[in-house]
């Protein structure tokens, strides 16, 4: 794993000359050519998932950049539930099915931290601070995690989370079209700013621009090479590596000032000061759950009101509901900024009287979360559908396997939250499974309802493509950007129109 300590090498080799940069990319085949032989194939015979044909060395950049066409691909090659590869030297298992799905969320031995450390790599990595981290530090940021949305704290963060919506929505204009995969995703990061950080760093909307802009570095710069191999001082790992150190710098800073300053402030790095976390605890909370929350929440929000912009049914039914409550719990008259309004309702009619909006979030996650779960066998070898997965192994499963599995949901990739559940274990997957399950969806759900009811209220708007025509179907995700799920860039807009005269 890289650290921060790097930075003075960060700069030189930014700063390199093509010449070096080609080197250096030369450095990474060899070395890849080095590990990567395919000697290590191990085959125990009938017990043995099967290898996917081909050399091991050319799975490594499709599973990173193609994965969910690269993972179809060797289902279909192997013709099996299960089957494997080599990256570099560790095993990766991947496994799908019933059987599957249920060893993959019940077995204990199945570890998430080391999975997702070492196949993913697309989180700002500082050592003892968001990564190799002790038991007992991330069993804190859990509690702190959990602290986060009880019912006082959800309550507080109404009002400024619609005020910032409010803010941004207005500097859209009166009439316009935009890419919600940017507009609406840049709501939604700056809400988890709002709900995990400080009021220090949220209202300041140069630091939360500048913090997007560092995050997306991180998101874009993830390769094969800076994932199994951070070591290698290649360009990708460099803009990372200073990335996270100007990350580091912003979160850290935010933290002495708030402990040297003494002052009190509602928020939850003050939740964390009242605590006494250490130091590290506090910054590695903010980082880590920062960037976990804006991908996640900001992905669906996009897809969401993008799935709404072209279903009119549904976008009447959500908003005919937002309106029920505004009846029940707001005393103000319609001549009042919907953001005043909707700050009436409390937070027990957000998450209890909501089913057309919980109806609408449960299908944008079947849809539009192109998630690949990550467990490391920590435990003794066991088996999986009567196939060995050797300790030591990555193990992972694509949510592809039941959330686009036809015979589940018929006709998957249509948008249809009137679906019911489905009748097989482990048939939903949008907040998790198993003992693994999203600790932060209380407040993700809330920052949902609240985005997609100041949309509802604020605009009327419509999905459209290029040209500026609607749109007959919504785009399909894209479930090989593992990260966002973007369609293709600049095939989908929403074209909109204030519909009162202030937010």
């Amino acid at each position: 794993m890289y650290t921060v300590g790097l930075q003075s090498a960060a700069d030189a080799f930014l700063l390199s000359s093509l010449q070096v940069q080609v080197f250096l990319a030369l450095c990474i085949l060899f070395v890849l050519l080095v590990f990567g032989v395919d000697g290590n194939k191990v085959d125990n015979g009938s017990q043995s998932p099967a290898f996917l044909p081909g050399s091991h060395l050319l799975a490594i950049a499709p599973f990173f950049q193609k994965r969910f066409e690269f993972l179809n691909d060797g289902f279909r090659k192997t013709g099996q539930a299960l089957f494997q590869f080599n990256m570099l030297r560790d095993t990766v298992i991947v496994v799908s099915g019933e059987a599957g799905r249920k060893a993959f969320f019940t077995n204990r031995g199945f570890d998430l931290t080391e999975g997702f450390k070492v196949l993913s790599g697309a989180i700002p990595v500082v050592k003892g601070v968001t990564s190799d981290l002790q038991t007992r530090r991330v069993a804190l940021i859990h509690k702190r995690l959990s602290a986060a949305q009880r019912q006082e704290h959800l309550t507080q963060l109404i009002n400024p989370l619609l005020e910032d919506c409010r803010r941004l929505m207005e500097a859209w204009g009166q009439v316009g079209t935009f890419d919600p995969f940017e507009n609406i995703y840049e709501l939604l990061f700056q809400a988890t700013v709002r709900s995990i950080t400080s009021e220090d760093i949220a209202n300041d909307a140069a630091v939360v621009h500048r913090l997007k802009r560092l995050y997306d570095i991180l998101d874009n710069g993830t390769t094969p090479a800076t994932v199994l191999l951070p070591w290698l001082p290649a360009p990708n790992m460099l803009k990372k590596l200073w990335a996270t150190k100007e990350i580091y710098g912003i979160v850290s800073r935010a933290v002495d000032n708030r402990v040297a300053s003494g002052e009190q402030r509602n928020d939850t790095l003050q939740m964390l000061v009242d605590a006494k976390d250490e130091r590290l605890v506090m910054v590695g909370f903010i980082m880590g759950l920062l960037v976990a929350g804006a991908r996640a929440t900001g992905t669906a929000a996009s897809w969401l009101i993008t799935f709404l912009g072209n279903n009119v049914e549904w976008k009447v039914k959500a908003t005919q509901e937002v309106d029920r409550l505004l009846v029940v719990y707001s005393s103000q008259t319609k001549t009042m900024a919907p953001s005043e309004r909707l700050s009436a309702i409390p937070l027990e009619a957000w998450e209890t009287e909501t089913p057309v909006l919980d109806a609408v979030i449960h299908e944008t996650l079947r849809i539009a979360q192109p998630h690949t779960a990550m467990r490391r066998n920590l435990g003794p070898d066991t088996f999986i559908d009567s196939k060995l997965v050797p300790s030591g192994a990555y193990i992972v499963y694509p949510f592809s396997d039941v959330h686009l599995n036809p015979d589940i949901y018929p006709d998957p990739w249509k948008f249809d939250p009137s679906r019911g559940e489905a009748k097989v274990p482990f048939g939903y997957l949008g907040w998790g499974g198993g003992k693994t399950v999203c600790l932060g969806q209380r407040l993700a759900r809330l920052e949902l309802k609240l985005v997609t009811s100041m949309m509802l209220l604020g605009f009327r708007y419509s999905t459209v493509g290029a040209n500026g025509d609607l749109l007959d179907s919504p785009p399909r995700p894209n479930w090989n950007d593992t990260l966002l799920c973007r369609p293709e860039k600049g095939t989908c807009f929403l074209r909109y129109e204030k519909s009162t005269p202030t937010l």
